[in-house]
């Protein structure tokens, strides 16, 4: 059979995986976004369903703000080992309270984990390993390369020094440690060259895990770099043997579009067959990562897990949120509730463009083609209250369609945020509180329209797509379709009400009528 990348579609970067039995687990990291580090499940290693995460719990994390797109959880791995699963991840947080390395864990993996236990060790990426003679390790990414050391999980501390294994071939940032144990070797795989165009993976080995560890011959054993592939910037791989004995890697890459090459969906996962039948292994194509693959290697057939993760609708009429929606930073519930039929947000005084707690609440754009509906009720009255739907890199570069009272007059308004720049490009008064908008989506527009009462659409304005690019003004993270409500210097008297989300995507090469 053939299978496409990514296995998983928009903002799900640096995957970590593991095996428990015929059950895969998988998790990613979150940076600014709550609840942090999604736990999924797949059978079939292709088709993956979100039954958790890992940080759910304010009192678990503190995600602070004043920045976007480069704080808060970096580059988690999952490990399972006598019965428990354990998450060690690192909080960027400059130093202040709550930063650091640390692990949780759990019996459940879709239910609640463990308070943190933290490990106060250097650096980032940190990853477990469990040796067959009882022993459990900690590897993590400090000048001047990977260290290893031994540890107490029971007790949540280091035992012994920590050991400096390996500095790499010499790329920049040598990170993303994982140590598999083969045959009677230790095989140490990192990643370098940073995670955008240079990046690709390396290996080495020993027969102790402490070392002396040998490189491989045939280094970097994966990478795509200067090849002007469809997917770049492959990096950050974690192994996984499959219940028949095949190997296979899961890492990190982003679909490009136009020249110069950009990329706003994110850094996705992608799926690799390896071909461990040699002292080392094979990584895709040659060590090269392809949007396609044919193999009969995977654990079941697409017949046996057909199912389309494209569309997505929402009535909210559940007690609970859906697993795919996120807020930003660590959210205050007060803004936030749950009705029969309909999702309340009341703003505060924040604006959109503050890199502060908002009544904002999001969902991952997964596809380059794509459309989103959504029905908002929202009968402001204040001056400056402001609910609409938007596509959200950070909070300074997004557009958005909203409904806001402007000198007591109720609004419909088109705003494109590229940087410094601001400006409401289209305003009609707009009489009744209800709204239907729209906004799709390809590799050139965002565009944003309303329905008019005669059911048809009207556009009220469009935006590049460029500037909502990694390359323009992000930095980690890719495009959030998000339903908002600010009060742009007071806390709004009304709460908007949402109904009826929907969103539909399309592979790449199929485009919207």
């Amino acid at each position: 059979m053939k299978y496409q990348n990514p296995i998983m579609n928009g903002c799900y970067p640096d995957p970590s995986i593991c095996r428990v039995g015929e059950d895969y687990y998988l998790v990613n990291s979150t940076f600014e976004f709550f609840p942090a580090i999604p736990v999924s499940h797949s059978k079939d290693l292709i088709h993956w369903e979100t039954i958790g995460h890992c940080i759910t719990r304010n009192s678990q994390l503190k995600l602070y703000e004043g920045s976007m797109n480069n704080t808060g959880i970096y580059a988690p791995t999952i490990r399972y080992h006598e019965g428990v699963f354990y998450m060690v991840v690192t909080n960027m947080a400059d130093n202040r309270e709550g930063s650091g390395n640390f692990y949780v864990w759990t019996k459940d993996p879709s239910g609640e984990w463990s308070d943190p236990v933290f490990l106060h060790t250097p650096g980032i990426d940190p990853s477990f390993f469990f040796d067959d003679d009882g022993k459990s390790y900690y590897l993590g990414t400090d000048t001047p390369g990977i260290y290893l050391s031994e540890i107490d999980l029971e007790k949540g501390e280091l035992v012994g020094d920590r050991i400096t294994l390996w500095k790499g071939t010499g790329g920049a940032y040598p990170e993303g440690p994982h140590i598999y144990k083969k045959d009677g070797w230790y095989y140490l795989l990192i990643s370098e060259g940073g995670t955008e165009r240079g990046h690709m993976l390396t290996m080495a080995r020993s027969r102790k895990v402490e070392g002396p560890y040998e490189e491989c011959p045939n280094n970097p054993v994966m990478t795509n770099r200067s090849m002007r592939c469809p997917i770049e910037s492959v990096g950050h791989a974690d192994l996984v043997q499959d219940t028949r004995g095949n190997w296979w890697a899961i890492c990190l890459g982003t679909r490009l579009f136009g020249y110069p090459p950009k990329h706003n969906l994110g850094r996705e996962t992608m799926l690799v067959p390896v071909d461990w039948s040699g002292e080392w292994p094979v990584f895709g194509e040659g060590g090269k990562v392809l949007e396609e693959f044919e193999t009969d290697l995977l654990p079941l057939s697409a017949a046996e897990s057909d199912k389309s993760m494209n569309d997505y609708s929402d009535d909210f009429t559940s007690a609970k949120l859906d697993l795919g929606w996120n807020y930003i930073y660590n959210p205050e519930w007060s803004l936030y509730e749950c009705k029969q039929g309909s999702l309340v947000l009341r703003g505060n005084e924040k604006c959109l463009k503050d890199a502060k707690k908002i009544a904002w609440i999001g969902r991952r754009q997964k596809h380059h083609v794509s459309e989103t509906t959504v029905t908002l009720e929202f009968p402001c009255v204040q001056d400056g209250e402001e609910a609409g739907l938007t596509i959200f890199l950070n909070n300074r570069h997004h557009y958005e369609a909203a409904l806001t009272c402007i000198e007591k007059k109720r609004k419909l308004i088109f705003r494109r945020q590229i940087g410094s720049l601001e400006k409401v490009e289209f305003e009609m008064d707009y009489e009744t509180d209800r709204i239907t908008l729209k906004m799709e989506s390809d590799q050139d527009f965002y565009r944003f329209f309303y329905q008019r009462p005669d059911g048809n659409w009207e556009k009220i304005g469009e935006g590049e797509v460029q500037y909502l690019t990694t390359e323009v003004g992000g930095h980690f993270t890719g495009n959030y379709i998000g339903l908002y409500s600010c009060g742009n210097g007071k806390k709004c008297e009304t709460a908007a009400e949402f109904t009826n989300f929907t969103y539909q995507g399309k592979r790449s090469g199929e485009f919207l009528k």
